[in-house]
């Protein structure tokens, strides 16, 4: 927030920080849409969402047209539910893997649950993939429950060790949500991916002293790597 705040502001944008989370940030937002008429941008569960985010399943294929498995960060579903109908509409034997954080993930809870529920939002390395679903989801958890082959979840110090490992071996800056899928090879956690696997590495948002930090504390793992 205090990195985008100024940014938004410059472009004659007005900022309200309303609670404690992503959920209850977005209560106000439909209050917003309800009570004044605003345009509410939905931030995963719309169908045009959905549709313009999948478009990356659409580079994919056409990258990789033997595509076997898809890794993919997932938070509220908008960017795996896309995918995961461009991708299976290509090719319908390929895997769509959904990787979160093992806190607060509120997708992989909902699936388990059957339903959309409530998870307390924790702080986490992978921050972007935190908030909920929506108890009212109308199009992402369906999706996911269709279309979605696995969820997988990684732990924070799995998530560290890929964004230190991307870094120093990829020379790529990438934030907590967006390493998950690389955590979730590097710990073991993805099996069967065959020979042709595309990872998501989805955001670069991420403090540089921070990424410095993991990357120090990450520099004794990163060498047992050879």
């Amino acid at each position: 927030m205090r990195r985008t705040t100024p940014a938004i502001r410059a472009l004659g944008g007005e900022v309200k920080v309303h609670g404690r989370s992503q959920d209850e940030a977005a209560e106000i937002a439909f209050a917003l849409e309800k009570d004044e008429g605003m345009t509410l941008v939905n931030p995963f569960d719309d169908p045009a969402i959905v549709a313009g985010q999948g478009t990356a399943g659409i580079e994919i294929i056409e990258d990789l047209p033997q595509v076997d498995t898809v890794l993919v960060p997932v938070s509220g579903g908008g960017l795996i539910g896309g995918i995961a109908v461009a991708i299976k509409a290509a090719n319908p034997w390929a895997k769509v893997i959904g990787v979160s954080m093992d806190r607060g993930a509120a997708m992989y809870e909902s699936q388990k649950a059957g339903k959309p529920i409530l998870v307390e939002e924790v702080e986490s390395l992978a921050d972007s993939l935190g908030g909920g679903i929506f108890l009212d989801n109308k199009w992402t958890f369906g999706l996911v429950r269709d279309l979605v082959d696995d969820l997988i979840l990684v732990t924070e110090e799995e998530i560290a060790r890929a964004m230190a490992f991307l870094l120093d071996r990829e020379h790529f800056v990438v934030e907590g949500g967006g390493a998950v899928g690389v955590a979730a090879i590097l710990a073991g956690k993805a099996k069967g991916l065959g020979e042709n696997c595309a990872v998501l590495l989805s955001g670069t948002n991420v403090d540089s002293k921070r990424l410095r930090r993991i990357a120090t504390e990450q520099a004794e793992w990163l060498d047992t790597l050879g």
